[in-house]
């Protein structure tokens, strides 16, 4: 199963730009919120600041930013280290468009037994095309699985690059499990859990609609998880008559590709650019 891993510490504001609806960093309302972001235009990552300096200010000054993209220099972690569990819902869960992407709303849990913190999730959405790329390659499609952390991080890492935030937020941890999506010809090749979510797509065609999808069950796609490494080489399948009806619906929402962990901000960097240029 081709899956990354993000442990995104510390990019509380960043996370939810894009991707962190439904934790305490952008609490879940009781009707469906379309997002005030976009991916293009004044909406887009570059103007992400802008839009929210307050919830937004990591994509000005984080230096661990997403996405990335996925190579050999990459460190990786054994996926028996984590136990992922999700609930099943044979009856359908509920499934929203927010306007920026379509997500799920279901339960469960992620325990890292090298840090013994332990995560509970807040949805699944998804990106066309993908975010990640893989030794430069992108993808049709990835999927989003949002955690965040039950307990209270004492990093002063954490702490330090989070001090604009509230101390609840700051000491919050989040991690995101990404399954990257090839495209398949053969009948009957989408995955079980992405043939269950998008038979109801069309459903929610327009931002803030929200409907149920068909029976969804995650034991297979779990166990995949566990007993492989992550950044392992299995994709998750989608056909393309179900990709156009996603893409249709999903249009566009994938940021544009940052630096190498811990590397320059691109953002910055450009407005450094700037600055200098103007000054000469």
């Amino acid at each position: 199963m081709l899956s990354i891993l993000l442990f995104l510490a510390a990019l509380a504001s960043s996370v939810a730009a894009n991707c962190a609806y439904g934790t305490s960093a952008f609490p879940r309302l009781p009707n469906v919120t379309v997002s005030t972001f976009g991916y293009d235009a004044l909406k887009g990552p570059l103007n992400w600041f802008g839009l929210n300096k307050t919830a937004n200010f990591a994509c000005e000054e984080g230096s661990h930013q997403s996405p990335i993209v996925i190579n050999s220099t990459i460190a990786t972690v054994d996926g028996s280290t984590l136990t992922w569990t999700v609930q099943d819902y044979p009856d359908g869960a509920e499934f929203e468009n927010l306007g920026t992407n379509v997500e799920v709303i279901v339960n469960g849990s992620l325990v890292d037994s090298n840090s013994g913190v332990e995560y509970s999730l807040a949805q699944f959405h998804f990106h066309t095309p993908a975010e990640h790329r893989v030794n430069d390659e992108f993808f049709p499609m990835e999927m989003h699985w949002v955690f965040e952390s039950t307990g209270i991080s004492r990093s002063p890492s954490l702490l330090r690059l989070n001090e604009r935030t509230d101390a609840f937020r700051a000491a919050k941890q989040f991690a995101v499990v990404s399954f990257l999506v090839e495209l398949c010809e053969a009948p009957g090749c989408t995955d079980q859990v992405l043939r269950a979510v998008f038979e109801a797509v069309e459903d929610i065609a327009q931002p803030g609609e929200a409907t149920m999808t068909g029976p969804l069950a995650f034991g297979e796609l779990t166990a995949k998880f566990e007993n492989s490494p992550v950044y392992s080489t299995e994709l998750l399948y989608i056909d393309l008559p179900t990709w156009l009806a996603v893409r249709k619906v999903i249009k566009y929402n994938a940021r544009y590709t940052q630096d190498v962990l811990g590397g320059v901000n691109l953002l910055q960097n450009a407005a450094d650019e700037l600055c200098n240029g103007t000054s000469r």
